[in-house]
């Protein structure tokens, strides 16, 4: 018979959503913030979908590592998570700092959590969940913290089914039919190896699947440790879960696997962001924010409601206190205050809008346009970061263009182009 939810230990249970490092292949997004910090979804930060998913799965206390330009999630952190002084929550930064015991940067994931022990140590936590910070689903850990404790894992890893093709590019684990993890494979490229790793037949009809599916158990990066586990896996000089605590981990403890089947994307690269940022306002999109009781947090700015004249919109997510012209919107994420004047056309585009009103800083330079997107401008299949200043009849477009490319204002990752953040770009520009 299963815990009910009040009798599992979630009081006992910390999380530590891993920041990531210099976020390389998320760049130029990554070029003024740390990875936890990228805008998401036109409101929300990547950061608010693991804190999200620990808030409404009863995980009140909750650290974020981090260490490079760390300076705009503490303000999106101390800004959006405050908690009452009656109950023992909170969100907090711990990020890379010289210590009497070394002053290195983090390594790797395990090295930033053993840097950081003595915190996690202070209270008594049983259970700790490791969290990725550059993922978007929807997951209640009380069910995988459920199976942790009914199965008396010493660890328990998350994973989700993907077919063949994908898994070359994943840590592949293969689980016997009561899903303990007997073998993990960093990224198997060789199709014999992958033949073996396979999810067995009845493991596969119990979680809904034919027999004979091609189907094999990626990591998602999700770990629930016990205590003196955890303790004892991190007493070494390893520095990564994936490549090194959990395979000699499987050879010790006893190591499960969670099998998650909803939507997950991990949306580290320029080209995961954009589709996944995209697909929200899809017809059926594989995330939703609108699920009731299970909500997305994030910083409350009371902006006034966004204001539309004459336009045409088909496939849009608006966030707040935009102001759009006479201009067609297509396919597009709309950040708060995102202006855009009459005559533009965006379609497939990532508009992250601003941090401030033009009035709330200075006046308007003649010399430079102003915040937003200027008067008869064409913009596709783009990403534009905060406060970019984009003049009139401004033409954006991968097009004809490499993949990968550094331009004068601009960057091309993925075959995306990307304005990055306070960008100026003259009127007539043509990208």
């Amino acid at each position: 018979m299963s815990l009910p939810l009040n009798a599992l230990p979630t009081s006992k249970t910390l999380a530590i959503i891993m920041g990531g490092g210099a976020g390389t292949r998320l760049f130029p997004l990554t070029k003024e913030r740390s990875k936890p910090a990228v805008p998401l979804g036109g409101k929300y930060r990547l950061v608010d979908i693991p804190i999200s998913n620990c808030l409404n799965s009863g995980l009140r206390g909750i650290y974020i590592l981090t260490q490079f330009n760390s300076t705009s999630l503490h303000r999106h952190i101390n800004a959006s998570y405050k908690f009452d002084d009656f109950t023992p929550s909170f969100v907090e930064i711990l990020a890379a700092q010289q210590t009497p015991e070394g002053s290195r940067w983090y390594q790797g994931t395990a090295d930033a959590v053993r840097q950081n022990m003595r915190y996690f140590l202070e209270h008594p936590y049983e259970y700790y969940v490791i969290l990725s910070g550059d993922q978007l689903y929807r997951m209640d850990y009380r069910d995988m913290l459920r199976q942790h404790v009914e199965t008396g894992a010493d660890l328990t890893i998350a994973t989700i089914p993907v077919s063949r093709e994908p898994a070359t590019d994943f840590g592949i684990m293969l689980t016997d039919e009561n899903r303990r993890i007997e073998k993990f494979v960093e990224k198997p490229k060789d199709p014999a190896l992958l033949d073996t790793l396979r999810i067995p037949p009845d493991l596969l009809k119990t979680i809904g699947h034919p027999a004979d599916a091609d189907l094999y158990q990626a990591s998602m990066g999700i770990y629930i440790f016990k205590r003196s586990v955890l303790e004892a896996c991190l007493d070494n000089d390893y520095v990564d879960f994936g490549k090194n605590i959990i395979p000699s981990a499987i050879s010790q403890y006893q190591v499960m696997a969670y099998i998650f089947q909803g939507y997950w994307e991990d949306i580290g690269t320029i080209d995961a962001f954009f589709e996944a940022n995209l697909n929200l306002v899809d017809a059926n999109p594989q995330y939703s924010f609108f699920v009731p009781g299970s909500p997305v947090f994030t910083q409350p700015l009371f902006l006034p409601a966004s204001t539309l004249s004459s336009a045409k919109v088909t496939k849009a997510m608006i966030s707040d206190g935009c102001i759009i012209g006479d201009a067609t919107i297509e396919r597009c994420v709309l950040g708060i205050r995102s202006i855009i004047q009459s005559g533009s056309t965006l379609k497939n585009t990532i508009m992250m809008g601003a941090d401030f009103y033009e009035s709330e800083v200075h006046k308007p330079n003649v010399e430079i346009p102003p915040i937003g997107i200027g008067r008869d401008c064409m913009i596709n299949g783009a990403i534009i970061d905060k406060n970019a200043r984009i003049g009139n009849h401004v033409v954006i477009t991968p097009e004809g263009k490499s993949q990968d490319l550094d331009g004068d204002g601009y960057y091309i990752r993925d075959g995306i182009v990307v304005v990055p953040k306070n960008s100026v770009i003259k009127d007539g520009t043509w990208i």
